[in-house]
């Protein structure tokens, strides 16, 4: 988000438009916690994880009173435009926001989950797969060296993409995602098979909102009944935090310069995305209506890989 920050003031600097950061989400713009940002401002964060800003959730916005709040604070500081990182949520709020007090919102779609329609993959994603990955070639380590079965949980309540990127390029022998039912005596087997094959160690990689319950409740049925020897490693929020990848500081940097522009050309209630290379723009909508993210291609190549 930092990256993104800083492209958005830069970009706004060296257009001769004034900049000021929102503190802590929507509970500042109702708290009217905002500060002026230039480009000495956003210095050195680049490579800084988190955001300098802050970020919260504020119940009080979702009522009409909180966003009638924020839009006064906003007007009141000659606001014209607002640039609104985060995901579906944050965008509902940005739609309602635009429709009921005129404030023009472009959305940059911030979310380790990569759930988002409008854009290839959303900011925080590249980083948070990294953050796991390099967790599951250092439990490889020890599960090779013991023979072991492990069942590594990353983040992911609606959607599987962390687990799906980093269970692939982990060499992940199973991959369960809330995208596709769980079968435990499938994954049994897999693994049993694995095992039988000569594999001296073996990985699943589960996704939080996996339908089965969760790497704790998914690694006691599939060891059930067998000699299998299993641990289970849980991420959480490790992947949240850490350095931001190349790709997503060159990815917000973009998305930042983006927002700015589209702001300046009248645009309003739109997200800027990227779409095989290349900048776009699609409504604020399109971000929680039209997700055509398809993990299926993904699946089917993890199951032919993992032998």
């Amino acid at each position: 988000m930092n990256a993104a920050v800083r492209g958005v003031v830069r970009t706004a600097d060296a257009l001769g438009v004034h900049t000021l950061g929102v503190e802590f989400g929507y509970r500042g713009l109702i708290k009217d916690r905002m500060r002026e940002l230039d480009a000495r401002a956003v210095s050195g964060i680049i490579q800084l994880g988190g955001t300098i800003l802050g970020t919260a959730r504020s119940e009080e916005f979702r009522t009409p009173e909180g966003r009638a709040r924020a839009a006064a604070n906003l007007k009141g500081r000659g606001v014209d435009g607002l640039v609104v990182i985060g995901g579906d949520g944050s965008f509902h709020g940005a739609q309602a926001l635009s429709d009921e007090h005129g404030i023009a919102c472009v959305g940059i779609p911030g979310t380790i989950d990569n759930d988002l329609g409008g854009s290839d993959f959303t900011l925080g994603f590249d980083t948070a797969v990294n953050v796991a990955l390099e967790a599951i070639d250092r439990i490889r380590d020890t599960a090779s060296s013991h023979e072991r079965l492990f069942f590594v949980e990353v983040m992911g309540r609606r959607a599987g993409w962390l687990a799906l990127y980093a269970g692939l390029a982990g060499g992940a022998s199973a991959v369960l995602v809330p995208e596709r039912p769980t079968d435990i005596e499938a994954v049994r087997e897999r693994v049993r098979g694995s095992f039988e094959m000569g594999k001296t160690f073996c990985i699943v990689v589960v996704a939080e909102g996996d339908d089965a319950g969760g790497a704790y409740g998914i690694a006691n049925g599939v060891v059930e009944g067998t000699s299998l020897d299993s641990r289970v490693t849980v991420l959480g929020h490790v992947q949240r935090g850490g350095p931001p990848t190349m790709r997503d500081r060159v990815l917000g940097a973009r998305l930042g310069h983006a927002a700015v522009k589209a702001l300046l050309e009248g645009q309003d209630q739109i997200m800027v995305g990227e779409r095989s290379g290349q900048i776009i723009r699609t409504s604020l909508e399109t971000a929680w209506t039209d997700n055509d993210h398809d993990a299926g291609p993904l699946l089917e190549l993890i199951d032919l890989l993992a032998r």
